[in-house]
């Protein structure tokens, strides 16, 4: 490999990135919905009164939780398709990204519910509102406000796996710059993709800072 900067390299890479980059940037917005959103059905159904759906879903959790994301990626992408219908390169990296962190998120869920004051349930139960109410109008708006936080540092977290997906041949800026650089032999690619990494994670993770700090300073 050539260790001297040239920046033809990098003008020649460049194109490529920032296809990468857009890439990476929709894998991780809608990883980061499917997380958010399947996290929350993960903490609710975990509360049910029923043990038949407390107990599968805690099962498929732990289960998600402590098996590598990588091999997840596998099996959706080289596995599932032998028993269902198959899913592009990108649309699996998303599923695979969005399911595996809800098990995280769901978690902080469960941490913003229990978080809620006890008066709360007592009041909404003393005004006789309906379950449904309950959980939408007093209890859920409630937690999600106390874990936004904590679930930045999950999307941090999501970016910094993301690279995982060019595995399976979504090619995201990691993705294309090992593409590159093994067409040129140069290293000038993983450079700039390290840099773009550091620019996003960095002002995301002093946003989620303030955030943290303002929500603290209301609450």
């Amino acid at each position: 490999m050539n260790f001297d900067w040239d920046w033809g390299v990098v003008s020649d890479f460049m194109p490529v990135f920032w296809d990468g980059l857009e890439l990476t940037l929709r894998a991780l917005l809608f990883g980061s919905l499917i997380a958010f959103g399947l996290g929350l059905v993960w903490a609710l159904a975990m509360r049910s009164p029923f043990a038949w759906v407390r107990w599968p879903v805690t099962a498929f959790t732990e289960f998600v939780r402590n098996t590598p994301l990588l091999v997840q990626l596998f099996f959706l992408y080289y596995v599932l398709p032998e028993w269902g219908p198959s899913m592009s390169a990108l649309t699996t990296g998303i599923v695979g990204l969005g399911l595996h962190y809800s098990t995280y998120t769901s978690e902080v869920y469960r941490a913003g519910i229990d978080g809620v004051p006890g008066g709360q349930w007592e009041a909404a139960t003393a005004l006789s509102l309906p379950r449904r109410r309950t959980w939408g109008a007093v209890i859920l708006p409630q937690a999600i406000r106390r874990v936004v936080p904590a679930l930045g540092n999950y999307v941090i977290a999501m970016l910094k796996d993301s690279p995982m997906i060019a595995v399976i041949g979504a090619l995201d800026m990691f993705g294309e710059a090992r593409s590159f650089s093994n067409e040129t032999f140069t290293t000038e690619a993983y450079t700039i993709v390290g840099v773009a990494f550091l620019l996003i994670a960095y002002p995301a993770s002093l946003l989620i800072r303030f955030l943290e700090r303002r929500l603290a300073l209301t609450s």
